[in-house]
């Protein structure tokens, strides 16, 4: 078992389960199923790869301001990620946990790492637990 420290982006409750390392960014809006958490854009690699439940690793995301909204929704369909582990941190994105958070929903926590290490992960269980409001461990 090993792990990594990572920056807490914004806190939620830690969660285990799958990692499923995108190989490209993606956008949330149109590229993501928010009643399913289906990857629904064609054109991206991981198309047909369930978001729900696993620890989604993120080099990225394509801007669109619907974002947060879907991810809102995803959390609300019971459909996020145990966890999001993303290289680029996007505030607009973000914002559909912090939406979820103040609405009084259980939100997976979020936190940045770099994604040379995204590849360690992929295909293990992965559990990501938030210590105090500084850092996470990213076990394998």
């Amino acid at each position: 078992m090993s792990a990594v420290r990572g920056e807490i982006l914004v806190a939620g409750s830690g969660g285990s389960g799958q990692a499923l390392v995108m190989t490209a960014p993606i956008s949330f809006w149109g590229g993501i199923d928010p009643k399913s958490g289906r990857v629904a854009d064609v054109r991206h690699p991981q198309h047909g790869e369930t978001i729900a439940g696993k620890v989604l690793f993120l080099p990225g995301t394509i801007g669109s301001s619907s974002a947060s909204a879907v991810l809102l929704e995803l959390v609300h369909a019971g459909c996020a990620p145990a966890a999001i582990v993303i290289h680029e941190p996007d505030a607009i994105l973000l914002l559909g946990l912090i939406v979820a958070r103040e609405m009084g929903w259980q939100t997976p926590v979020a936190v940045r790492l770099d994604k040379e290490g995204f590849e360690t992960f992929r295909d293990h269980e992965v559990t990501v637990t938030a210590e105090g409001f500084a850092a996470v461990a990213v076990q394998v």
